[in-house]
C-alpha cells in the first residue's frame, strides 16, 4: 500500500471519529457551558489555574505523546503493517480516546479529583489505596523506560567514542527549552500577553533555542544525561505547573505540531511506498499477536498513562466542561495519527521486509530527515530538528510522570478528607512533596539502569491494565451517577483480557531468567519480578471491588454536581 494514501485514509477516519462519536459521546454523557469548573472553585495558583483551551491541549497533547506513538508501532511492525494500522485507529477511537475523555471528564464533574480519589468516591477507601499504589508502581516503568530514551538520545557519542552532533544539539536545544520556559512562565504569568503575542512570542523563542543549540552542541555521556533528566524531574514534580510544565508544554507543541506537519509534509513529497508486508505470522520470534501487538504499540492505541494526566494536572486547569473533548479526546487522535505516520515512515526505508538498525527514535529521525532533506533542508539541520522533536516526546511525558508519580504516592497516605497542609507526624513526612519525589525517582532510576528494550513489555503491559482499570472505574461512576456506560465493557473487557495475559508472560520470562537461563541481574530484574506481581495482584484487587460495587450500584443521579 501507498504510504501517502495510508496516512490519508487515517486523517479523514480520525477526523470522521471526532466530529461523530467523540460529540455523540459529549451528548450522551452531558456537558455544562455554564458550569464553574474545578480551575475556578479551587483555584490555588499551583495545580487548579483556570487556562485557555489552547494551552490546556499543549499541556495534554505535550504530556500523553510520549515516546510510545513512535516507538510502539515500529517495534509491533514485525508483525506486518495490517494488524498495526487497524489497531492504532479502532483501538485510538473507541479505547484509548473515550478513556482519556472519560477520565478528565469524571476528574471536572467531581471537583478536579484524580482517578483515585474517584475511586474512593465511588468504590471505597481500600480500593483508592490499591489504585493509587497501583499507579505509583506504573510510574517507575514510564521513568525508568523514557529515561533511558532520553539519555539515550541525548548521548554526546557514539558505541565508537565519536562525537554525535544530532544528540548533542538536541540535548542542547532540551536544556534551553527548561530554562527559557521558567522565564516564559514569568512573563505569562505576569504580564498576561493575548493568546496571538503568546504565539508569536513562542515561535520566535523556538527558532532561537533551535539555531543556539545546533551551533552550540553539548556533548556528555549518557550517565551524564541521566543524572540531569533526575534532576530536570525533581524540579518539575515541585514546581507550580504554570512556572515550568505549561510553558514548557506550550513551546514543545510547536516542535511536536513541527515534526508532525514535517513528517506528512516529507510523506507527500516521497510519496514512499510501503516496504513491509502487510501481515507475516500470527507468532514472531516467540511471541504472539496477542497480547504483543497489543501491549507493544501502548500509547498510540491506548494508554492508562493517558488517564492519569487527563485526571491528575488537565482536568484542574480546564476553564470549560465544552473544552475537555477537544483537549483529550481530541489530542488521543492526534496522537494515532502519529503513530500511522511512524509506521509509515519505518516502512518507508525498510528493505526486504525488514526494519533498518536502530533504535525506532533515530529509524524515525533520520527517514524524517531524509524526505525534508527533499525539500532542500540540510542534512545536518533536519536531523538535529528531527532528533530534538523526537527526544520532547519522551520528555515533555516524564516531567509529567514524575509529578504525577509524586502525587500518588502521597495519595496513598491521605483521605478524600485530609487537608495536606494541615497533616502531621509520620503523614506529614510521607506527603510532603520533597519526599515523595525522592521515593519516586529512586527505583525509576534503578530500573533504567537495564535499558529501555529491558522495561518496555513490562511497561506496555502495566499500561494498558492501567487503562483496563480506569475504564472499570469509569464505569462505575457513570453508573452512579445515571448515566450510559455500555460504550465501555467493550473495551473494559478487552483491556482486562490482554494485560493479564501479558503481565503473565512477563512474570514467566523473568522466572526464567532467574531459575532457567541463569542471567537474572537481581538489581533490574528481581525489581521488574516484584513490581510485576504486585501489579497483577493490585489489578485483581481493584477489579474485584469494582466488579462488587458494580454488581450492588443503583442507576441514580449521585455525583456532586448539577446534572448535565
Amino acid at each position: 500500500m501507498n504510504g501517502l494514501l495510508m496516512v490519508g485514509v487515517a486523517i479523514v477516519i480520525l477526523s470522521s471519529a471526532y466530529l461523530f462519536y467523540g460529540r455523540w459521546l459529549a451528548n450522551k454523557w452531558g456537558i455544562d457551558a455554564k458550569a464553574k469548573t474545578p480551575a475556578y472553585t479551587h483555584e490555588d495558583g499551583v495545580d487548579f489555574i483556570p487556562t485557555s483551551k489552547g494551552v490546556v491541549f499543549s499541556h495534554q497533547f505535550s504530556s500523553i505523546a510520549g515516546a510510545g506513538p513512535v516507538t510502539g508501532p515500529i517495534l509491533a511492525a514485525v508483525f506486518g503493517w495490517v494488524p498495526v494500522l487497524l489497531w492504532l485507529l479502532v483501538g485510538g477511537i473507541f479505547f484509548g480516546a473515550v478513556t482519556d475523555f472519560g477520565a478528565m471528564y469524571a476528574s471536572v464533574k467531581n471537583e478536579g479529583k484524580s482517578i483515585g480519589f474517584l475511586i474512593e468516591q465511588y468504590i471505597g477507601k481500600t480500593g483508592k489505596k490499591i489504585f493509587s499504589l497501583f499507579a505509583w508502581l506504573f510510574t517507575l516503568l514510564v521513568i525508568a523506560a523514557f529515561s533511558d530514551m532520553v539519555a539515550t538520545t541525548f548521548n554526546g557519542f557514539t558505541k565508537t567514542g565519536a562525537k554525535s552532533s544530532p544528540n548533542a544539539a538536541a540535548a542542547s536545544i532540551s536544556m534551553l527549552f527548561i530554562v527559557v520556559a521558567m522565564i516564559f512562565g514569568l512573563y505569562v504569568k505576569y504580564r498576561k500577553p493575548n493568546s496571538k503575542q503568546q504565539f508569536i512570542i513562542g515561535v520566535v523563542l523556538l527558532v532561537g533555542m533551535l539555531a543556539l543549540g545546533i551551533a552550540c552542541p553539548l556533548y556528555f555521556s549518557k550517565n551524564v544525561w541521566l543524572v540531569v533528566v533526575c534532576i530536570y524531574l525533581f524540579l518539575a514534580s515541585i514546581t507550580p505547573m504554570w512556572l515550568l510544565m505549561q510553558p514548557r508544554d506550550y513551546l514543545s507543541t510547536f516542535l511536536l505540531i513541527g515534526m508532525i506537519v514535517g513528517a506528512v509534509v516529507g510523506v507527500v513529497v516521497a510519496n514512499p511506498a510501503m516496504n513491509l508486508p502487510a501481515f507475516t505470522a500470527f507468532n514472531v520470534g516467540g511471541k504472539n499477536l496477542f497480547p504483543t501487538l497489543f501491549v507493544t504499540i501502548a500509547c498510540g492505541a491506548v494508554s492508562g498513562f493517558h488517564s492519569l494526566v487527563s485526571s491528575g494536572t488537565s482536568s484542574k486547569t480546564v476553564k470549560n466542561e465544552k473544552d475537555m473533548l477537544g483537549i483529550s479526546y481530541g489530542a488521543m487522535l492526534v496522537e494515532s495519527l502519529l503513530g500511522v505516520i511512524a509506521l509509515v515512515v519505518a516502512g518507508s526505508v525498510s528493505v526486504g521486509g525488514k526494519l533498518p538498525d536502530g533504535t525506532p527514535f533515530s529509524i524515525f529521525a533520520g527517514s524524517v530527515a531524509g524526505f525534508l532533506g527533499k525539500l532542500g533542508v540540510p542534512n545536518h539541520v533536519a536531523v538535529c530538528f528531527m532528533t530534538m522533536c523526537v527526544s520532547a516526546l519522551a520528555l515533555t511525558s516524564l516531567d509529567s510522570v514524575a509529578r504525577i508519580g509524586r502525587m500518588s504516592f502521597q495519595e496513598l497516605f491521605l483521605d478524600g478528607e485530609d487537608d495536606l497542609s494541615k497533616v502531621t507526624g509520620v503523614k506529614k513526612v510521607l506527603t510532603n512533596k520533597y519526599f515523595a519525589t525522592a521515593v519516586t525517582l529512586a527505583p525509576g532510576f534503578v530500573l533504567c539502569l537495564g535499558g529501555y528494550n529491558n522495561v518496555w513489555p513490562l511497561f506496555g503491559a502495566a499500561n494498558q491494565l492501567l487503562s483496563a482499570l480506569v475504564l472499570i472505574t469509569l464505569v462505575v461512576f457513570l453508573r452512579a451517577t445515571g448515566r450510559k456506560g455500555f460504550m465501555l465493557w467493550v473495551p473494559m473487557l478487552v483491556m482486562m483480557a490482554v494485560t493479564f495475559t501479558a503481565l503473565l508472560q512477563a512474570t514467566v520470562n523473568l522466572l526464567k531468567k532467574l531459575f532457567v537461563t541463569g542471567n537474572f541481574v537481581f538489581m533490574v530484574d528481581g525489581l521488574q519480578l516484584i513490581i510485576a506481581i504486585m501489579l497483577m495482584a493490585l489489578g485483581v484487587i481493584v477489579v474485584l471491588s469494582c466488579a462488587k460495587k458494580l454488581s450492588g450500584t443503583k442507576n441514580v443521579k449521585a455525583d456532586n454536581v448539577a446534572e448535565a
